[in-house]
């Protein structure tokens, strides 16, 4: 059987072949149009697991579970910044929210990061970023200072997963990954339990290639003692990385642009990106150049929030009236300004930061 690594750094380009294979439903435009997203609307989001239960809530405006995690495991990043979005999204259409800085989990299931300490050290800056993209204080929680009834609630989800069925969902038996595992699918359903939020639909927005810990938790979900609804998830296209055929990774810098990358870090970085564009610019005014395959046009299309503007980038990109050099200078500048407002707030948000990872 077909195998995702939710853990690796290559990117998956076949989504045919991985809905098929694990039985994933594509995002159909009904959904698209009754959400006003950027990402919906430019077919960002691509797939899901039982968001019609979601929709029917946010119809309805009813609460419902907003859980996502990111692992503190270095710098965010653009992508990063994308789940992020995507939550801020949610979060306005009333749900419950449940923002999980994974500071245990990068610890147990990253090698690079030796200690709980540091682990806690890069949390706190995540927590900071989180908070400038627009989570409050009570919307972020830090795995590694959560209460007494989160760390039972993982210690019996253990119970219900065995050492064959994780080798089977994840190729290999690793018990760093294994420990985190059990904390990463607490976090998706904890919030439902009666000490919480209670029951309700919930939604967590994840990459394709995270798709192994869905399938996990809604397994797990219909084997517990618990009244509590199969978490439902929607897929987003990863945001690639600046290099061909690779993942925005903190593990790789080059690949990515951080949320704490100066101005002259980002005009590097999207000077140098794989773009579409031909090898000279006279065919490059006779022939086009080729978006769907450009990363810097792919920075835009998650990030830039206009979208009369990425219509015209993209159009005067295949007619040949658009030069790669133009458009790497618009994305740097917008960029720029960007992250030092961002920078900003979230240095002004370090001591509630600190105190969301430290407790004190």
């Amino acid at each position: 059987m077909a195998k995702i690594d939710p853990w690796g750094s290559s990117s998956i380009s076949n989504y045919e072949h991985v809905f098929k294979a694990f039985g994933l439903k594509e995002f159909p435009d009904s959904m698209r149009s009754a959400l006003k997203h950027r990402f919906f609307k430019r077919k960002i989001v691509i797939a899901h697991r039982d968001f019609e239960k979601v929709l029917k809530r946010i119809k309805q405006k009813k609460p419902f579970i907003n859980i996502t995690g990111i692992a503190s495991s270095g710098q965010y990043h653009l992508g990063h910044k994308a789940d992020i979005d995507l939550f801020v999204f949610f979060k306005e259409q009333g749900a419950k929210n449940y923002f999980c800085v994974c500071d245990i989990d990068a610890y147990a299931s990253r090698p690079k990061i030796l200690t709980l300490d540091d682990a806690k050290e890069i949390a706190v800056q995540n927590a900071a970023d989180a908070l400038a993209l627009g989570l409050s204080e009570k919307d972020i929680y830090v795995q590694s200072n959560r209460d007494k009834k989160y760390y039972c609630f993982a210690f019996e989800i253990g119970k219900k997963i065995t050492a064959k069925t994780f080798e089977a969902i994840y190729g290999h038996l690793d018990l760093g990954k294994v420990s985190a595992n059990l904390l990463q699918y607490a976090d998706i359903m904890h919030g439902q339990l009666p000490e919480y939020s209670g029951k309700m639909p919930s939604i967590t927005g994840i990459g394709l290639d995270q798709d192994p810990h869905a399938r996990a938790t809604r397994d797990i979900a219909k084997r517990l003692s618990y009244d509590i609804e199969v978490p439902s998830f929607i897929y987003f296209r990863h945001q690639s990385g600046l290099k061909e055929g690779s993942k925005m990774s903190a593990s790789e810098p080059d690949t990515a642009i951080f949320l704490n990358d100066s101005e002259a870090e980002v005009k590097r970085k999207v000077g140098n990106c794989f773009t579409g564009g031909r090898n000279t610019a006279e065919e490059q005014r006779r022939l086009g150049g080729n978006p769907d395959v450009c990363k810097k046009y792919e920075i835009d299309l998650f990030h830039l929030e206009d979208n009369k503007k990425i219509k015209d980038i993209f159009d005067k990109c295949k007619a040949g009236k658009r030069l790669c050099g133009d458009c790497k200078k618009l994305t740097t500048e917008y960029l720029q300004a960007f992250l030092k407002k961002h920078q900003a707030k979230a240095k002004k948000n370090l001591p509630k930061a600190k105190k969301i990872v430290y407790g004190k």
